[in-house]
């Protein structure tokens, strides 16, 4: 049993004893607060850049081509995976299904493809708008010479 200090009062709720919660110093309580805080946006940061084939762990470790062994009760023997070769299971790190990666870089692939289709399909379009602005170039600029030379008989005439 507990010993009881002084001050240390027992709350009785529910027909249940409870001891009061111990009291944390309110800097350590802040930064105890701040890791947490840290601890779950890096699991989030590590979440959302986790598509494709992965290149490089968060971590900095290099990425290996992992294939699970065969086990008794596994229902999948042989599984690949991209596996982080500091793996541990602390959320920090890459282990991800080679399907899945490589189903998300197909499709990231495809997606590039048919955006790259897009802009070769604008080509000549392009094509005959700069065709048309040099025409219009070409004329303008034979218009700023003729107004040069006009300009130059007047001068000529007016100042004579």
């Amino acid at each position: 049993m507990r010993r009881r200090l002084p001050g240390d009062f027992l709350h009785l709720s529910d027909h249940r004893i409870y001891y009061p919660r111990a009291q944390m110093d309110p800097a350590e309580d802040r930064s105890h607060a701040q890791r947490q805080d840290h601890h779950i946006n890096m699991l989030g940061f590590l979440a959302d850049s986790e598509y494709g084939i992965p290149r490089r762990c968060p971590c900095g470790g290099r990425l290996i081509n992992e294939v699970r062994g065969i086990e008794n009760h596994d229902t999948l023997p042989g599984k690949r995976f991209f596996t982080c070769i500091n793996y541990e299971a602390d959320g920090f790190h890459y282990r991800q299904p080679w399907v899945i990666g490589m189903q998300e870089e197909l499709e990231r692939l495809t997606q590039r493809v048919e955006e790259a289709e897009q802009v070769i399909m604008g080509i000549p379009k392009l094509t005959k708008q700069i065709e048309t602005l040099e025409e219009q170039v070409k004329f303008l600029t034979d218009q700023v010479y003729e107004l040069t030379v006009q300009i130059a008989n007047l001068e000529n005439v007016c100042f004579d």
